[in-house]
C-alpha cells in the first residue's frame, strides 16, 4: 500500500484540474480570452512554485544538467499547450463535449508508452480503458445533440489537447524523477508560460485585460488549477507510472460535470450520473488489481 499516498495525490490534482472548465467559462463572460488566461495562469504558478522552491532549497542539492533542464521545459510546454488548446476548444464546442474528447488522453498515453517505450498495456488496463471510454461518452451526455454545437474546429482543438495531455503525462513520468518536486514543478511551469507566450504574444501584449479583477481570476486559476495540481502530479506521477496516472486522472470528467452543475447551474441528468458511476467503478477496479500484489507481500 506504499503507493496509496501517490495515488491520492494524483487524484486530488485531477479533481482540482477538473474544476477549471466551469470557471474558465465564467471568465469568458467578462470578455477574457484563452491566451491571457492560460498565460497568466502558468506565469503566476511558476512564480509561486519558484518561491516555494527557493524557500525549501537545500545547499547539498546537485545542479541539474542541461539535458534535464531542457526535458522539464519541454514537459512544461506540453501542459501549457494542453491548457491553451482545451480553453480554446470550449469557445467552439460545449464544455461537456470538450471534456469528453479530452478524456481520450487515457488511451493516448497507453498507446504512446506502447509505441515509444514498448510497454504493452496489461489486460486489466485495456479492459478498464474500455469501460472508462464508455463512461465518458455517457457522462458527457453527447447523445443530447440539440444542446451541442459540433464545431469541427472545437473537436480538433480538444483532440489536440488530449494528445498533448497524454504526452505530458508520459513525459512527466520520466522527467527528472530523482529531483525535488518544487524545482521540477517550477521549471515545468516556466516552460508552460514561455510556450503559451510564444504562440500568443500579440494577443497577450495587445489584446489583454490585465486589471485588478483579472489578476484575481488569474491568481485563482494559478493556485487551484495549476500550482497545486502541478506539484501533486510532479510528486505522484513518477511514483505510480504514466499508465496508472492516466487512468486515475479521468476523474476530471465527473468532477467537471458536477462542477458545471454547481457553478453554471447545468443540469446533471440520470444518464450522466450513470456514466460517472461507470467511470468511478472502472477506476476503483483498476486500483484494486494494481494494489493487490502489494497486499499479498
Amino acid at each position: 500500500m506504499k503507493n496509496m499516498t501517490y495515488i491520492v495525490m494524483v487524484l486530488l490534482g485531477a479533481i482540482l484540474y477538473g474544476t477549471m472548465s466551469s470557471f474558465v467559462k465564467l471568465s469568458y463572460s467578462r470578455g477574457y480570452n484563452a491566451a491571457e488566461i492560460s498565460f497568466t495562469q502558468a506565469a503566476l504558478a511558476a512564480l509561486l512554485l519558484g518561491i516555494c522552491a527557493f524557500v525549501t532549497r537545500k545547499n547539498n542539492t546537485a545542479p541539474r544538467t542541461r539535458k534535464v533542464l531542457l526535458s522539464l521545459l519541454l514537459t512544461g510546454s506540453l501542459i501549457g499547450l494542453t491548457n491553451f488548446l482545451y480553453y480554446q476548444s470550449v469557445n467552439y464546442s460545449s464544455a461537456s463535449l470538450s471534456i469528453v474528447i479530452l478524456m481520450q488522453f487515457t488511451w493516448f498515453s497507453l498507446l504512446l508508452e506502447w509505441l515509444i517505450f514498448k510497454k504493452r498495456p496489461s489486460r486489466i488496463e485495456l479492459v478498464t480503458v474500455i469501460f472508462i471510454l464508455l463512461g465518458t461518452v455517457i457522462a458527457g451526455d453527447i447523445f443530447s445533440g440539440p444542446k451541442y454545437s459540433f464545431s469541427l474546429k472545437g473537436i480538433v482543438l480538444a483532440l489536440l489537447s488530449s494528445l498533448t495531455y497524454a504526452s505530458y503525462i508520459v513525459a512527466n513520468g520520466r522527467a527528472d524523477n530523482g529531483g525535488r518536486w518544487q524545482s521540477k514543478s517550477t521549471l515545468i511551469m516556466v516552460g508552460s508560460a514561455c510556450t503559451i507566450f510564444l504562440i500568443n504574444s500579440k494577443t497577450i501584449l495587445w489584446d489583454n485585460h490585465f486589471d485588478g479583477v483579472f489578476l484575481l481570476w488569474a491568481m485563482f486559476f494559478a493556485v487551484v488549477g495549476t500550482t497545486i495540481p502541478t506539484a501533486l502530479f510532479a510528486a505522484g506521477i513518477p511514483k505510480i507510472g504514466a499508465g496508472v496516472s492516466a487512468i486515475l486522472m479521468t476523474v476530471e470528467l465527473p468532477v467537471a460535470v458536477l462542477c458545471a452543475g454547481l457553478v453554471l447551474n447545468e443540469r446533471v441528468s440520470l444518464l450522466q450520473a450513470i456514466g460517472i458511476v461507470i467511470m468511478l467503478a472502472a477506476i476503483s477496479t483498476m486500483n484494486y488489481y494494481k494494489l493487490k500484489p502489494e497486499k499479498q507481500k
